[in-house]
């Protein structure tokens, strides 16, 4: 997991094609002019999920890792907590591994980040992630997670 500024993007650029990519779609997102949805930006490759919503409480958390995607995150607008765990370490799985929705659901864990905006969150298929918690009082969030395949 990388956590950051977008600022900072360009020490990651060299991580994949498809990472480079998605900060150049950041660098010039506006959120006042992007819809909340599904983008696809390279075909299945790069898909851009701009979405609005109210952050929840920690018992509301969903634990999840991903095999196909690498999740590029960023906070556009307002802040939330993301929890995190190394895939070596997972909580136990409640939900296996469904390729249709390239998802992995876990038993809750406990550690969390802050993470504002401004910033961006890389999660690689060996990050266990459990995004949108509240920091504090849940509040309005607006988030751009960019699906970037594995196998670019």
């Amino acid at each position: 997991m990388i956590l950051d500024d977008l600022t900072h993007a360009d020490r990651y650029r060299m991580l994949s094609p498809g990472i480079a990519k998605a900060f150049d779609y950041l660098r010039t997102f506006r959120p006042e002019e992007v819809a909340s949805g599904k983008y696809e930006l390279e075909g299945d490759r790069l898909i851009a999920n701009v979405a609005r919503y109210q952050t929840r409480l920690p018992e509301q958390a969903i634990w999840e890792s991903h095999r196909k995607y690498i999740d590029v995150q960023y906070i556009a607008s307002g802040a939330e907590r993301v929890g995190y765990v190394p895939l070596e370490h997972a909580p136990e799985i409640t939900l296996p591994y469904s390729a249709e929705r390239d998802v992995i659901i876990y038993a809750p864990g406990e550690d969390t980040i802050a993470f504002r905006q401004g910033q961006f969150a890389i999660f690689f298929p060996e990050d266990i992630h459990a995004p949108n918690l509240a920091v504090g009082t849940p509040a309005e969030v607006c988030k751009v997670v960019l699906k970037v395949a594995v196998e670019w």
